[in-house]
């Protein structure tokens, strides 16, 4: 029987076991926050590209209601992450983040879509109206009186599209007008607790033709925070990562996978 094994080994009819495979190391989790007049679905499509290349992601329901408490509320959920995360943040999210971040002992590069930079001590609306270009405040609707005198700000659904989405189908616009999500007045003045991209590999990307954060102020915030990357969009509105999903995973990736 032994001579009959070692016979058919010899010419291959039975194969010898296999090494173990070396499995690949795990790609890191993409956190991503979304900012103001906006919701988690506005990740989707980055979303579905991340996942298509193996990466796992969370899009996190920023609550909007304060830097600090936002960031809390990430913290929480990078506290629950157990291998390293990318952390993305949009807009008003970009201010969140940096807080979220600098609390965090797993986030290895942060990601800065069309948002805030902001150094400790200072607000998105002094970062907005830095440089000239911003034309929020005129589209923004009757605020919502909340209790305690606060107010929560939506841009008017007719003045969605051309503020906020210019390069977005006219039909994807109108829904996110209908299901934007608003933001306390007091968050947009509140100054930042904390600025992660001095501590952290950072990379910005974001549209020249932006009305809510002037391109000139994104600019400016990512050669103050020494980007690693910066990709300016010609032509791309506020809501870069709906538009141009591509170029924005293509900057998510090498963030994640930069050394």
């Amino acid at each position: 029987m032994k001579l009959l094994l070692r016979s058919l080994l010899a010419f291959g009819v039975l194969a010898a076991p296999a090494a173990p495979a070396v499995s690949a190391q795990a790609k890191p989790t993409v956190g991503l926050v979304h900012g103001a007049f906006a919701d988690a679905s506005s990740w989707n499509d980055v979303v579905a590209r991340l996942e298509k290349d193996g990466y796992p992601v969370v899009a996190v329901a920023n609550p909007l209601r304060s830097v600090k408490s936002d960031g809390d509320y990430v913290g929480r959920i990078l506290a629950g992450i157990k291998n390293p995360v990318v952390l993305v943040g949009h807009s008003y999210g970009g201010s969140v983040i940096s807080d979220a971040a600098a609390r965090a002992d797993n986030v290895e590069s942060l990601v800065y879509v069309a948002a805030f930079a902001p150094e400790k001590g200072e607000t998105a609306v002094e970062l907005s109206s830095k440089f000239p270009g911003s034309t929020l405040a005129p589209t923004l609707a009757e605020p919502v009186v909340l209790d305690g005198g606060d107010k929560d700000l939506y841009i008017q659904q007719g003045k969605f599209r051309e503020q906020f989405a210019a390069d977005v189908s006219s039909r994807a616009a109108k829904l996110m007008a209908a299901t934007q999500r608003p933001i306390t007045e007091s968050a947009l003045n509140e100054p930042a607790p904390n600025a992660a991209w001095k501590n952290i590999p950072s990379w910005f990307i974001y549209g020249d033709a932006d009305k809510n954060i002037p391109a000139k102020a994104l600019g400016w915030m990512a050669e103050r925070a020494h980007s690693k990357g910066t990709v300016v969009v010609k032509g791309a509105s506020h809501v870069v990562m709906v538009s141009h999903p591509d170029k924005v995973v293509q900057v998510i990736e090498e963030a994640a996978s930069a050394k």
